[in-house]
């Protein structure tokens, strides 16, 4: 596996895309190729920059031996697009939004989290930001899931 630099990216940057860097960094460490992957994660808006994520999203990434307290949230940058060979949008509106940002010559760096193996339809990481723990437990098992096919993928 080639050396890889991975940007997530959600909404906020507290719940979906700190999970997604956090589950994607412990499924990378378990197939030991942690030291292949360079990873962090960032938010379409500025509302949480230097935040920690959602309490609830390090919660439940703790019951998993994953720890999301270090991170804190900022806002994607237009060097991000040079830095990152994939830029991986929780949702289609995240994809849109980078795409609009993105430079033309880099846009083919930006693509939904959740690949080709799940259904079209399906492929959207959703918000669970407004609801309960059993949105964020979904989350973490979407994300785990997409966090194996995507290591999958790059190997």
């Amino acid at each position: 596996m080639a050396q890889h630099r991975l940007l997530f990216v959600c909404l906020g940057n507290i719940c979906r895309s700190p999970i997604a860097q956090g589950v994607f960094a412990h499924v990378a460490a378990q197939a030991g190729v942690y030291d292949r992957v360079d990873l962090d994660s960032a938010a379409i808006g500025d509302w949480h920059i230097g935040n920690p994520p959602d309490e609830r999203a390090i919660a439940m990434a703790l019951k998993r031996g994953i720890d999301l307290s270090d991170q804190r949230a900022r806002q994607v940058r237009s060097e991000d697009f040079e830095m990152f060979d994939m830029i991986l949008a929780m949702d289609r509106s995240n994809l849109n939004e980078l795409l609009d940002l993105a430079p033309q010559h880099r846009a083919d760096r930006v693509q939904l989290f959740l690949g080709p193996e799940h259904d079209p339809i399906e492929r959207e990481v959703p918000d669970p930001y407004f609801g309960d723990d059993k949105g964020f437990e979904e989350v973490i098992n979407l994300v785990e899931a997409g966090s194996r096919e995507l290591l999958a993928r790059l190997t």
